[in-house]
C-alpha cells in the first residue's frame, strides 16, 4: 500500500477514535465557544471611528485560539498519548511509514479544525452581529492565515508531544504554555494596541499573535486599524513569522521526535 492509503486509513482510524470519545469532544468544541461567549457578553461598546464592537472584534482572535487548542494542544496530548500507552511503539513495527501516522494525525487535526472555527465564526455571525468577509481577497487573507497557523502550531504540538514524560502529565504542560500565550497574544484583551509595550513585544514573538491579527484583517473593516499595536494589518509580516514558524516547528519535530517514552 502507498503511502497516500495508509495515510487515510490512518486519518479513519483516528477520527473514529475522536468521536467516539464524547467527553474530549465536547470539551474541544466547547472551550473555546464558552469564553467567546462569556468574554463577549462582558465587554460592551462600539470602538470610535469605526462600527465594530468590542464582542465583534474578539471574534476573530478567538477563532485563532480555536485553531491553536486543536492543534497545539490536542495534537501534542494525542502523540504524547499514543506513546505512553504503546500504541507508536506498536505502530513502529508494522509496514506502516512514520510518515502515514503523522499525516492520519494531521488530517484528524485539520477535520477538527475546520469544524471548530465555522463553529465559533457562527457563534460570532448570530450572537455579535460579526460581518463574514465582504470580498474573495478577504477570504484568500483568512485561507493562507489559516493554512500557515494551522500548520505552524500543529508542528509545534508535535514537538512539544516529546516534553511530557507520561499522558496524564500531558495536559498540563500543553494547556499552561497555551494559556499563556493566548494573553501575552491578546486573544482575551480588547483591543490589542492598549497591552503594555512588553507584552505586545513578547507576543509578537510568537504565531498565536500573528494568526489572530491575519484573522481580524479579513473580518474586521480597516476603520478598526487605529486599535492594532500599528496602524496596518501587516500581511508580509504575518505570513513572515507564521512560514518562519512553520520552519521552526518543523526543525523541533524532526530533533525532538521520539517513538518510546522517556525511561
Amino acid at each position: 500500500m502507498s503511502v497516500v492509503s495508509l495515510s487515510a486509513a490512518r486519518a479513519g482510524v483516528e477520527l473514529r477514535q475522536f468521536w467516539r470519545e464524547r467527553d474530549a469532544v465536547v470539551f474541544t468544541f466547547a472551550l473555546p465557544v464558552v469564553l467567546l461567549t462569556l468574554l463577549g457578553s462582558l465587554f460592551s461598546g462600539v470602538y470610535e471611528g469605526s462600527t465594530v464592537t468590542s464582542a465583534q472584534y474578539l471574534v476573530p482572535s478567538m477563532v485563532a485560539a480555536g485553531v491553536a487548542s486543536t492543534t497545539f494542544v490536542n495534537l501534542g496530548i494525542g502523540i504524547a498519548t499514543d506513546r505512553d500507552d504503546g500504541t507508536l511503539k506498536r505502530l513502529r513495527g508494522l509496514p506502516m511509514p512514520p510518515l502515514a501516522y503523522l499525516i492520519g494525525k494531521v488530517l484528524l487535526v485539520v477535520a477538527v479544525t475546520v469544524l471548530e472555527v465555522v463553529l465559533i465564526v457562527a457563534i460570532g455571525f448570530v450572537l455579535f452581529d460579526l460581518p463574514l468577509p465582504a470580498s474573495p481577497a478577504r477570504w484568500l487573507t483568512f485561507a493562507w492565515a489559516f493554512g500557515l497557523g494551522v500548520v505552524a502550531c500543529g508542528l509545534l504540538g508535535v514537538a512539544a508531544s516529546a516534553v511530557p514524560r507520561t499522558a496524564r502529565s500531558a495536559a498540563a504542560v500543553l494547556n499552561l504554555p497555551y494559556v499563556v500565550l493566548g494573553f501575552i497574544s491578546g486573544i482575551y484583551y480588547t483591543p490589542v494596541g492598549a497591552l503594555p509595550d512588553w507584552v505586545i513585544q513578547l507576543g509578537s514573538v510568537f504565531p498565536l499573535k500573528w494568526m489572530a491579527q491575519g484573522f481580524r484583517s479579513a473580518f474586521l473593516p480597516d476603520s478598526i486599524l487605529p486599535q492594532e499595536v500599528v496602524p496596518s494589518w501587516e500581511h508580509g509580516r504575518t505570513a513572515l513569522v507564521l512560514a518562519a514558524w512553520c520552519i521552526g516547528g518543523l526543525v523541533l519535530c524532526l530533533t525532538t521526535f521520539r517513538w518510546s517514552r522517556r525511561g
